[in-house]
C-alpha cells in the first residue's frame, strides 16, 4: 500500500505539490479565524451547581450587580490620600461615566463603607472603585477588551496632573493583559520553535534544503490545520481556551518535524545503499509509511479521546489537535515525498558527509548494551520509571489562575496592592441564588439563611438578599476571606459554604452557590470524572492500533504499560521540580491532561517507530537479543533526533513567563526526552528481547519472511535497511 503510494507521489510529484498550495491558498483565503475563550464558565456542562447559578442568576437579575473591573487608588509620592484626593477620585467617577455609556461598563461605584465615606485601606494610602459590566455584557469578547483598554487611556487623560496613581484590574483587564501576553509568548514560541529546529536539522544532516523543509511544510499546513479547526469549532459550537494557539504551533512544528525525520533518516540510508532518489523514496515510504501512519493514528485517537469529556476546554483541544496530526500526517505521507523526490540528491546539499555510514557510531553501542543484557537494561530503566513515577501521588492540583497571569503588567499588581489592603475577597463577591419558585418565603427564612452563610469557613461579609421582580428568587453576595481564584477559596466553596448554603435553604427552595471559585470547584469534578473515562478509553483504542499493527495481542499490553510509567515519571519529575524544589503550593489541574495529551501519544509514536524496526530486524532472521540491539541501532538515530526536537519545541514554552505555560513547557519536555531516550531506546527493546517469540503471539509476526522485489525498479528487498551492520552517527 505505502509503496504504491510512494510510487503515485514521485510520478505525479508536481500535482501533489501544486495540490497542497492551492489547499493553502483557498482555506486561508475562505476560513473563518481561530477564536479561544477566557471565561471558564463556557467550558462547564449546564447540570453543575456553579452553571445553574449563573443561570438563575441571568433569568431572574438580569441587571445585577457583575464587577467587570477595579480601579486601586494611590498617590504617586505615596503618601495618604487626601480630602482633595477623595474629591478628586469623585469627580474622577463622575467624568467617566459618559465615557463609558453604551459600552462593555457601567459608569464605576466608589466603594463605601457603613458610614457612607470611601472604603480607605488602613493606612489610608489605597483607596478602589468598582465599574461593573454593562448589562448583557460577558468581559470575556474582544470589544470588552477594546474597551478595557480604552478606559486606561481615560483614566490616564483625567488623572494626569492630580498626583493620582489609578490603575486597572478585575476581571476584564486581566483578560485584557493576559490576551496581550499571550500575543508575545506565541510569538516567542513561534521564533524560538523555528530556530531550534533549524539549528538542530543543521547539526543532523549539515543541509540547507532540509532545514527549510519542515518549515515550508508547516507552514502550509498550519494554514489548513487552523482553518479546519476554525470551522469544525463553529459548527459545533466549541470553546478552545487562551492557550490552544501556542500548543498548535509546537504540535504542527514537533509532530511535523518528527514524521519528516522518520521518513527522511530511511531515505538517506537508502540512499547510502546506492539506490536512485525516486527508488528510495518508495522504498523509505514503503518501509516507515506503515509506522507513520500507525503513529499518527495512535495519536490522533489519543486526542479525539477527549471528546468524552465532560469539560468543553477539552472537548475543543482534542479534535483540534487530532485535526492538526491528520493534516501533519497526510503532508508527511505525500507532500515530504513529493518534495524530497524533486530535491533529488540536491537535498543533501552542500553536506557529502551522507554519502558514507560512520563504522562505530554510539548507538551501535547502546544497541549491543541492549542485547547483551536486555534484563538488567529492563531492570535499571524501569527501576529510574518507577521511582519517578511514586513522586506523582504528590500531585496537587491548583485552580490559582491569579499565579499564571503575566508578571510586571498593570492588572497584576494592581491586583497585589488591592489584596495587600483590602479583604482578598472584595475583588469579586461570590453569588448565591435561592430558586424559591412556589415556596412560602417569609423575612425571617431570608435572615436564618443569611447568618448561615456568614458563619461558614471563609466567609467575611454577607450582603443581600436581593429580590427578584418575579418574586420567584433571591440573591445574596458573599465577600470570601480569600482570593476568589485561590485554592483556599474553592476548597470553602466546594465544602462549608455550599453545604451551609444547602442545609439551611429555606423549605421549598434550593440554593445555588455559583462565582469563580464555584466553577472551579465544578471543573475538578469534572477533571475527577474525566480522568476514569478518557485515558482508560484512549488507551484500549490505542492497544487496538497496536495489535493491528504488530498482529499481536501481548506486545500492546506491555507497550501501553510502559507509556503509562512514562506519564507517571513525567507528571513525577515535574511535581519534583515545582513542589519540592520550586516551593509551589501545587501544579496546575490541566497538567496531567497535557502530559496524556503529547508524552503518553507521543511517547506511543516513539514505540512505534522501535518496535516496529524491531520486528522488521527479526524478520530479517535475527533473534530477540540481536534484533533488538539492530533496532536501536538504526531507529535509536531517529528517535533521539525527533525526541530532541521535540523536546526543545516543547521547551520553547517555558520562555511564556507564567508558571501555567512554564510547568507545562518543563513538563512536556522532560516527558519526551524520558519516553524517547529510557523508554523508548532501552526499556521497550529490552522487554521485547526477553519475551521473545512470546511477544509476536499469535500473529508471529517476527517470522523470517521471503524477500521480493519492492521498489518500482526491481531492486531486491534483501538490500534494505537492516542489512546495514554499522552504526548512524546522529550528527552525520
Amino acid at each position: 500500500m505505502f509503496a504504491a503510494l510512494g510510487r503515485f507521489v514521485t510520478r505525479f510529484r508536481w500535482y501533489v505539490i501544486a495540490a497542497w498550495v492551492l489547499l493553502a491558498v483557498v482555506v486561508g483565503a475562505t476560513a473563518p479565524a481561530l477564536e479561544s475563550t477566557q471565561d471558564n464558565s463556557e467550558f462547564l456542562p449546564d447540570h453543575y451547581e456553579s452553571i445553574q447559578a449563573l443561570q438563575l442568576q441571568e433569568d431572574e437579575f438580569s441587571d445585577a450587580f457583575s464587577p467587570g473591573a477595579i480601579l486601586v487608588i494611590e498617590r504617586e509620592d505615596g503618601g495618604e490620600l487626601t480630602a482633595q484626593d477623595q474629591t478628586a477620585v469623585a469627580g474622577l467617577a463622575e467624568e467617566l461615566g459618559p465615557k463609558l455609556a453604551d459600552k462593555t461598563f457601567q459608569p464605576l461605584v466608589i466603594a463605601q463603607d457603613e458610614e457612607g465615606k470611601p472604603n480607605l485601606s488602613e493606612d489610608g494610602k489605597v483607596l478602589f472603585a468598582v465599574i461593573p459590566l454593562a448589562d448583557g455584557a460577558t468581559g470575556y469578547d474582544p470589544q470588552a477588551f477594546d474597551d478595557a483598554e480604552q478606559l486606561r487611556d481615560d483614566v490616564d487623560e483625567l488623572t494626569d496632573g492630580s498626583g493620582l496613581e489609578v490603575r486597572a484590574t478585575g476581571a476584564v483587564p486581566q483578560g485584557l493583559d493576559s490576551q496581550e501576553s499571550s500575543e508575545k509568548t506565541l510569538l516567542i514560541v513561534g521564533i524560538a520553535t523555528i530556530v531550534l529546529i533549524v539549528g538542530l536539522l543543521a547539526l543532523i544532516f549539515r543541509s540547507v534544503l532540509i532545514c527549510l523543509l519542515p518549515i515550508v511544510v508547516v507552514a502550509l499546513v498550519s494554514v489548513i490545520a487552523t482553518g479546519a479547526i476554525a470551522w469544525s469549532n463553529d459548527a459545533f459550537d466549541l470553546k478552545a481556551d487562551s492557550s490552544v494557539e501556542q500548543i498548535l504551533i509546537v504540535v504542527l512544528y514537533g509532530v511535523g518535524t518528527d514524521y519528516i525525520l522518520f521518513f527522511l533518516f530511511r531515505h538517506r540510508e537508502r540512499m547510502r545503499q546506492g539506490a536512485t532518489v525516486r527508488d528510495s523514496v518508495v522504498h523509505s515510504l514503503d518501509r516507515a509509511g506503515e509506522a507513520i501512519a500507525s503513529a499518527g493514528g495512535a495519536v490522533i485517537v489519543a486526542f479525539l479521546a477527549l471528546i468524552l469529556s465532560s469539560l468543553s476546554i477539552f472537548r475543543a483541544i482534542g479534535p483540534a489537535l487530532a485535526i492538526a496530526v491528520f493534516v501533519t500526517l497526510v503532508a508527511a505521507l505525500t507532500l515530504v515525498p513529493a518534495l524530497v523526490s524533486l530535491f533529488g540528491k540536491a537535498l543533501f546539499w552542500p553536506s557529502k558527509a551522507w554519502q558514507k555510514e560512520p563504522k562505530h557510531g554510539t548507538f551501535v553501542k547502546l544497541g549491543k548494551t541492549v542485547g547483551d543484557r536486555p534484563g538488567l537494561t529492563a531492570l535499571v530503566s524501569g527501576g529510574v520509571l518507577t521511582v519517578l513515577a511514586v513522586f506523582a501521588l504528590g500531585f496537587n492540583p491548583s485552580f490559582d489562575f491569579n499565579s499564571s497571569l503575566p508578571e510586571g503588567v498593570e492588572s497584576t499588581e494592581a491586583m497585589e496592592t488591592f489584596q495587600e489592603n483590602f479583604s482578598a475577597g472584595a475583588a469579586e463577591p461570590v453569588p448565591v441564588l435561592v430558586d424559591a419558585e412556589g415556596a412560602d418565603v417569609g423575612p425571617e427564612d431570608l435572615e436564618a439563611f443569611k447568618s448561615a452563610l456568614g458563619d461558614a469557613k471563609g466567609v467575611d461579609q454577607v450582603t443581600g438578599p436581593l429580590e427578584a421582580e418575579s418574586g420567584n428568587a433571591y440573591q445574596f453576595y458573599l465577600t470570601l476571606a480569600d482570593d476568589p481564584v485561590s485554592d483556599a477559596a474553592q476548597d470553602n466553596v466546594e465544602g462549608p459554604i455550599r453545604d451551609a448554603a444547602h442545609d439551611a435553604a429555606p423549605e421549598g427552595t434550593e440554593a445555588f452557590v455559583g462565582g469563580t471559585p464555584g466553577i472551579f470547584a465544578d471543573m475538578s469534578k469534572a477533571m475527577a470524572r474525566d480522568y476514569k473515562v478518557v485515558f482508560p478509553v484512549a488507551a484500549v483504542v490505542i492497544m487496538v492500533i497496536l495489535a493491528l499493527l504488530l498482529r499481536s495481542l501481548v506486545a500492546p499490553w506491555f507497550l501501553m504499560a510502559a507509556v503509562g510509567l512514562g506519564f507517571a515519571a513525567t507528571l513525577g519529575l515535574t511535581v519534583i521540580a515545582f513542589q519540592h524544589i520550586g516551593g509551589e503550593s501545587g501544579l496546575i489541574f490541566m497538567l496531567p491532561i497535557y502530559i496524556y495529551l503529547f508524552v503518553t501519544a507521543l511517547g506511543t509514536d516513539y514505540n512505534i517507530l522501535m518496535i516496529a524496526r524491531l520486528r522488521e530486524e527479526a524478520r530479517e532472521g535475527r533473534d530477540p537479543h540481536d534484533a533488538a540491539a539492530q533496532a536501536v541501532t538504526h531507529a535509536g538515530p531517529t528517535i533521539a533526533a525527533a525526541g530532541i526536537i521535540l523536546a526543545g519545541t516543547f521547551a520553547s514554552l517555558m520562555l511564556g513567563g507564567n508558571t501555567l505555560i512554564v510547568s507545562m513547557g518543563f513538563a512536556l519536555a522532560v516527558g519526551i526526552l524520558i519516553v524517547s531516550f529510557v523508554m523508548s531506546m532501552f526499556f521497550t527493546p529490552a522487554l521485547t528481547s526477553l519475551l521473545g517469540h512470546a511477544a509476536w503471539w499469535p500473529g508471529h509476526g517476527d517470522a523470517v519472511r521471503e524477500h521480493h522485489d519492492d521498489t518500482a525498479t526491481g531492486t531486491s528487498g534483501q538490500v534494505g535497511l537492516s542489512d546495514s551492520r554499522e552504526g548512524v552517527d546522529l550528527t552525520k
